[in-house]
């Protein structure tokens, strides 16, 4: 017998089942982008959702949520003129979570039916109540709205709709044009795409349907000197996006080819930096790394309690400090933001069914919000959710991810030209490489893809060989410089880390480029 809720469901999906054929995006240019099909028809979802929720509130719950979750990723890899791997991955089921006696439930089957959504629903409950008796404090859930809503990736051309055989033909067109540069020796290329899928329904009454689809691709130059056995490698900057595949089909990529191999080939012949105090200015393509490492991690409320601490460890913020720490110059504001367009952590609800939104996490250098949960925000007297909490696949629990941080720009239109024309002596730095960060996300150490001197307001050539240390206040206290809103790139991850059993989440940071005063320049070894 249909249940009232599964009754309510349906309606609604029927309801998004509309609103998914006239979504306001853009119109394909491209046959090949189906129309966003879910894997089961309305009624079967609607059953499977509706049976969790009634079963889990019936077993005592005061408040469930479930959420069927397909997740597709496709990656190709190749080595100079040939294919190197091929890998495709999808997962498929339903997850189940319950609140009950103040402690959290989880379940999941890979079975999307009405009995494994009723036994996930079942084996949650177990969960929770033998929780209850180990729970530090009563999880509480800040209010959150009633919604019925579609979101939909805006995109021309599905990327898994695109054949093999393209995808193939595009990483093999890199190695005939790079090789022709005198000291290339390898070239590795990769394309990939991950596509997410999730009907979310909860006993206060949303049911939320979101598709989000991301994509990446690049290359790696490796030049050599097989006299003095050195190698040093280029790798191209074009960013993951949240897009479809025109995102990779209509880059640079293929005419940036000559210019990333003789980059190359002019940093294995360069002199090793200076090193020592010199003005630092960053690329977009190197600061959006810096960014994540010493804003995004450290102002995740979990860590700066000490509720986690893996991967990336704790942070030396703390709540207390909020509105008083002097985070950065006057010059800086830092902020949050879950809807920016195309940004990888972007989507209109999180996997609490909260409306996503743009916050500051510092103003003007003032150290000024966190990211929270909806059971984060009464940690810290907050009477709402920022919307961040996240689950990689079915399988995983929902908890507080990093959404979108980026350095907002500054008032002024200037752009990177103009910021080293304003440098006597200094070092810029594009492309992002290796990094070390200690376990408070304080102390750090960052690489780059090029180097460069500056002086006299002029590039005087390529170095290599460097590094740039910091502390995480130290550094951002240091900004004096902030390109213009023209000057603003995004950039990100695929692949960020966190929790135990490990989830991982893709996330964007955007900023304009950027001038640090007085940064300790490393080199990084003595070259013989």
């Amino acid at each position: 017998m249909l249940s009232r809720r599964a009754f309510l469901i349906r309606g609604s999906l029927a309801t998004l089942a509309t609103a998914c054929g006239s979504a306001n995006l853009p119109e394909p240019e491209d046959k090949r982008q189906p129309p966003s099909a879910r894997p089961l028809p309305d009624e079967v979802l609607a059953d499977v959702l509706g049976r969790a929720l009634d079963e889990a509130k019936s077993l005592g719950a005061t408040y469930a949520d479930a959420r069927v979750h397909r997740r597709r990723h496709e990656r190709l890899a190749a080595r100079e003129d040939h294919i190197v791997d091929v890998g495709s991955r999808d997962s498929y089921g339903i997850g189940v979570r319950v609140l009950l006696a103040g402690a959290w439930g989880f379940a999941s089957s890979p079975i999307v039916s009405e009995e494994s959504a009723r036994e996930a629903a079942r084996r949650a409950v177990v969960v929770a109540k033998a929780s209850a008796g180990a729970r530090v404090r009563p999880i509480e859930l800040a209010p959150v709205s009633q919604y019925t809503d579609v979101y939909r990736t805006p995109m021309q051309i599905d990327p898994f709709e695109v054949s093999l055989a393209e995808k193939a033909e595009l990483l093999l067109s890199f190695w005939p044009e790079a090789k022709k540069v005198a000291g290339v020796g390898f070239l590795e290329a990769d394309c990939e795409a991950f596509d997410e899928h999730k009907v979310f329904a909860s006993t206060e009454g949303s049911v939320i349907e979101q598709r989000i689809v991301r994509v990446g691709a690049g290359y790696v130059i490796t030049a050599k000197d097989d006299k003095l056995g050195e190698f040093v490698t280029r790798a191209h900057e074009l960013p993951p996006m949240q897009a479809g595949w025109e995102h990779v089909s209509g880059s640079t990529l293929q005419a940036d080819v000559r210019k990333m191999a003789e980059d190359a080939v002019k940093k294995l012949k360069a002199p090793s930096v200076s090193p020592g105090k010199r003005d630092l200015v960053l690329a977009p393509s190197n600061l959006w790394l810096t960014i994540h490492e010493s804003v995004g991690h450290p102002t995740e409320l979990d860590r700066a309690l000490g509720y986690e601490a893996n991967l990336a460890g704790t942070s030396f913020a703390t709540p207390d400090q909020t509105g008083k720490l002097v985070y950065a110059s006057n010059a800086v504001t830092l902020y949050a933001d879950k809807t920016t367009a195309g940004g990888l952590a972007s989507c209109a609800y999180d996997d609490e069914g909260v409306r996503t939104q743009r916050w500051d996490i510092v103003t003007k250098g003032r150290f000024a919000g966190w990211q929270t949960t909806r059971e984060q925000a009464g940690w810290i007297g907050e009477k709402a959710s920022r919307g961040t909490s996240y689950a990689e696949d079915h399988r995983s629990v929902p908890f507080q991810r990093m959404p979108n941080v980026s350095l907002a720009p500054g008032a002024e239109a200037i752009d990177l030209d103009d910021i080293v024309a304003a440098t006597d002596d200094g070092v810029l730095v594009t492309g992002d490489g290796s990094w070390s960060i200690d376990h408070q996300r304080y102390n750090f150490q960052f690489g780059g893809q090029m180097f460069y001197e500056i002086k006299g307001g002029k590039i005087a050539g390529v170095v290599r060989d460097a590094a740039y240390q910091s502390n995480t206040l130290d550094f951002w206290r240091s900004c004096d410089l902030v390109g213009g809103a023209e000057s603003f790139e995004l950039h990100g991850t695929l692949y960020d880390g966190k929790g135990e059993p490990m989830q991982s989440n893709a996330v964007s940071h955007g900023c304009p480029p950027a001038r640090f005063r007085g940064v300790n320049i490393l080199r990084t070894r003595e070259r013989t």
